[in-house]
């Protein structure tokens, strides 16, 4: 099916900073697609981008259900042929443990569940429709807190920062953006991650950080770069707005 705007995913995209690149790459003239859990919130958020003129639908999809996921991918496949952009954005961080030596083994397995497997298990379920598209992008939404050089560096903010399962399974989104962006390269889709920085969102119990707007800003450039733009980095946003390689 022949399309003329660019068609994207977004997982997680009723609130925060899914909510903030969907209704940026509608800005540009996307059509979006925002893939949500709770189909009632969904339709909310879409109908509220709808207001601003961006051709925005919701999607029922829960990450961590194979399900769900195939009927997402049916559901925008019978809708409108292909896929230009996934943004994995969906993620799950729970309340901060006293120390990894005592960290719950099944709140991990809940963070990899989400943030390791349910984006691969978004990205195979989409595969086939971005590669109809002549330009596909994957963005990872990874973290600063991901980095093994910046976890080994006692300059760095993150050193003394805790969180060992949700550090770890972003670690893990790393190897697999590289490993996935290798894969594809010769395809011509570029696969990239990037750190939003701390963003003041729900997940992060609304405190210090920058608004969910700025928090989109890399993704949204990695889904909208062109054809010569980078393939298997972590990128943040500077203060102008340009994109930053950040330490794997």
């Amino acid at each position: 099916m022949s399309h003329t705007s660019s068609i994207a995913l977004i997982t997680g995209a009723n609130k925060g900073i899914g909510f903030a690149i969907a209704r940026q790459l509608g800005a540009r003239g996307h059509m979006v697609w925002l893939g949500c859990r709770d189909m009632s919130r969904g339709e909310v958020a879409a109908l509220s981008l709808r207001g601003e003129g961006i051709d925005a639908r919701a999607v029922e999809l829960n990450v961590t259900q194979d399900a769900s996921v195939t009927n997402a991918a049916k559901t925008i496949e019978r809708a409108v042929g292909c896929l230009d952009v996934l943004v994995n954005n969906a993620g799950l961080m729970l309340g901060e443990p006293t120390s990894l030596a005592r960290e719950s083994i099944d709140e991990m397995k809940q963070m990899f569940d989400t943030n390791v497997f349910g984006v691969l298990r978004v990205t195979q379920a989409f595969l086939p429709l971005l590669r109809k598209s002549g330009a596909a992008r994957i963005v990872m939404m990874s973290s600063g807190l991901s980095s093994l050089t910046d976890a080994l560096d006692m300059r760095s903010e993150t050193w003394g920062v805790g969180f060992g399962g949700y550090c770890a399974s972003k670690t893990a989104l790393n190897m697999l953006t590289v490993k996935l962006a290798k894969e594809l390269d010769r395809e011509g889709i570029k696969v990239n991650a990037v750190d939003p920085g701390l963003t003041s969102t729900d997940m992060t119990g609304n405190g210090p950080g920058h608004s969910a707007d700025d928090g989109a800003r890399p993704a949204v450039a990695l889904a909208t770069m062109h054809a010569f733009g980078p393939s298997a980095g972590l990128f943040a946003c500077s203060s102008a707005g340009e994109l930053v390689p950040r330490n794997w």
